[in-house]
């Protein structure tokens, strides 16, 4: 016999994994993602809470990539097409694309408007998918630094910031001490990136998502629940 469902939340880096939590007469704790992406978690009565988290922790890789899976079945938005007159993000802003064909391949940004020179406009994607990737580059190590000065009065310091795509993620640190950002975080607010950053840097300190992680990111952050709602509702 199981029990009504529980609706909870765990964190995993900079990932969100929320959950239905229900008790039953199993030995086992048994963990399901459904085509939905839902993710089920049933658990034996009494088994404690800090335990139940711990193996969901464990098993959060496996289910970030089972949602991934799912996802490809899912409709996705309209992919860009980079052709003149759309809109795309930069920092939070909307840029309006001009593409022309011209001698050389140049991406300039002014005046609210992404300008794309390219000898063939079948180049255009990739130059502005470039032009991203060197924005992100320079943008995060340029906010990044102020909050690493800040973070070495708790003794520590990443070993190097890296970019890499992630469909399920915005950031990570390794046990390396590497914080990873997704390139695709440049086209949030700033304060979105901060809190990104922040938060793998709280890393540093607690490894885990624990009250002391928490109040860690909160006293460095007061305001970070309000860019990670936002940076996932732009972005998502």
């Amino acid at each position: 016999m199981e029990s009504d469902n529980q609706q909870l939340v765990l964190q995993f880096g900079s990932a969100t994994i929320a959950y239905s939590l229900r008790y039953s007469d199993r030995r086992t704790l048994g963990i399901a993602v459904t085509p939905e992406m839902a993710v089920i978690v049933t658990a034996p009565r009494g088994a404690a809470m800090d335990k139940i988290e711990e193996k969901l922790r464990k098993r959060a890789p496996w289910i970030l990539q089972q949602q991934r899976f799912f996802l490809g079945f899912h409709p996705r938005t309209a992919p860009k097409q980079f052709v003149s007159g759309e809109s795309h993000l930069y920092l939070g802003r909307q840029l309006r694309l001009q593409v022309t064909e011209g001698k050389r391949n140049t991406v300039e940004y002014a005046g609210g408007h992404l300008q794309v020179t390219c000898k063939s406009k079948s180049k255009a994607a990739q130059l502005v998918q470039d032009w991203y990737r060197l924005r992100a580059k320079l943008k995060f190590a340029e906010i990044a630094e102020p909050w690493i000065q800040r973070f070495a009065a708790y003794g520590v310091a990443p070993t190097g910031l890296y970019l890499q795509n992630m469909p399920l993620r915005w950031g990570s640190c390794t046990p390396k001490g590497k914080i990873i950002l997704n390139p695709e975080l440049i086209k949030a607010p700033k304060p979105c990136i901060e809190y990104v950053i922040v938060h793998e840097l709280c890393h540093l300190v607690h490894h885990d998502h624990t009250a002391a992680f928490v109040a860690l990111q909160t006293r460095e952050m007061p305001d970070w629940e309000k860019w990670k709602t936002k940076l996932e509702r732009m972005l998502a």
